[in-house]
């Protein structure tokens, strides 16, 4: 079977694989779609330091079952379109037994610390199967990096009397400001790229700042009546937004960090103190954040033509890739198409 390889950074090749046998216990799917994410790029640019080379990467998955082993349940079928939880937990370390398993100790994310779904067949435990029969091909491809924004904002606690103000609007920042509208807040989007905030509106942003052209402290103060928002969420990981977001958010609110700097960061630290400031992780996402973006789905509101950028061939990810690195500002979501082979 064909898969795509990160041999080193900066290298795609597409190799031929066996066929993996199910065991007792699993499933074979054939892929139809893997989403290529920002973690996929930061591979790419050897700037994941969390990644092992060679790794076959992905784990944004649309796929249709194929065959399973035994030990199966009844209700898992051939034909079935699902998608899956691409992460593992041990079941021991502190975060599992605070059932938090998206924070295992231990966790093993695909195309991460473990190879991918971005090949032809996949073998995977049935327990991480997430299956919806009215979703579509490309729908599924998305659950799984919408719901890390959506556990984002459970993790901020966010309700319907906050501002929220979601720094980065791909697609992570994108599952950010579809929850937090879903709960009533006032969202604010801000970006360098007017494209993604024309589509942070359409997903439910009162508010959209242009950062590279606007100045975000006078235009939060605006909008905030020189309050600053109750929750900052930050999805881009880089050094400037991860100050920006303790300087601009409310006293005594809430700071929740989904994307992480390769570099160390320097803070002001008087005010995590001064503000009396909650600030949190936010890491992968959990079977209930899955479910609540399946049922968002459902609805028909979200925007599938604004999402995808480009759907590629295997042979023309290396292309893609050189490409987004050059241009990320391009690029909203880029799916490999396994469906035809």
């Amino acid at each position: 079977m064909k898969a795509v390889l990160f041999p080193s950074p900066g290298q795609v090749e597409i190799v031929e694989n066996d066929i993996p046998e199910v065991t007792s216990g699993e499933v074979l799917v054939k892929i139809n779609y893997i989403g290529i994410c920002g973690t996929d790029l930061s591979t790419f640019r050897g700037a994941n330091p969390l990644v092992q080379y060679p790794v076959i990467p992905g784990h944004e998955i649309s796929a249709e079952v194929v065959a399973k082993g035994d030990q199966v349940p009844e209700y898992i079928k051939k034909g079935m379109l699902v998608t899956a939880n691409p992460y593992t937990n041990c079941g021991q370390c502190p975060s599992c037994k605070r059932r938090r398993y998206n924070a295992c100790q231990y966790n093993e994310t695909m195309g991460v610390q473990r190879n991918g779904a971005m090949q032809q067949y996949l073998a995977l435990p049935w327990q991480k199967l997430l299956m919806n029969e009215q979703l579509s091909r490309e729908q599924l491809a998305l659950v799984e990096p919408l719901s890390v924004g959506f556990h984002a904002v459970q993790r901020g606690g966010v309700t319907d009397i906050d501002t929220v103000l979601v720094i980065g609007c791909g697609m992570i920042g994108a599952g950010a400001i579809i929850r937090a509208s879903l709960r009533g807040a006032r969202v604010i989007a801000v970006d360098l790229d007017d494209h993604k905030l024309t589509i942070a509106r359409k997903l439910g942003a009162q508010y959209t700042v242009n950062a590279g052209k606007d100045e975000l402290h006078d235009a939060l103060q605006k909008i905030t009546a020189a309050q600053g928002p109750d929750v900052v969420i930050e999805a881009v990981g880089s050094p400037a937004t991860y100050v920006t977001a303790i300087e601009e958010v409310a006293f005594t609110g809430r700071v929740v960090y989904i994307g992480y700097s390769k570099n160390e960061v320097a803070f002001t630290t008087k005010l995590f103190v001064q503000k009396e400031l909650d600030i949190r992780g936010s890491r992968n996402a959990l079977p209930e954040d899955f479910r609540a973006v399946m049922n968002y789905m459902e609805t028909g509101k979200l925007p599938l033509e604004d999402l995808i950028t480009q759907k590629l061939k295997p042979e023309e990810v290396r292309g893609a890739m050189q490409q987004w690195s050059d241009k990320p500002e391009a690029v909203f979501k880029l799916f490999v198409d396994f469906s035809a082979d």
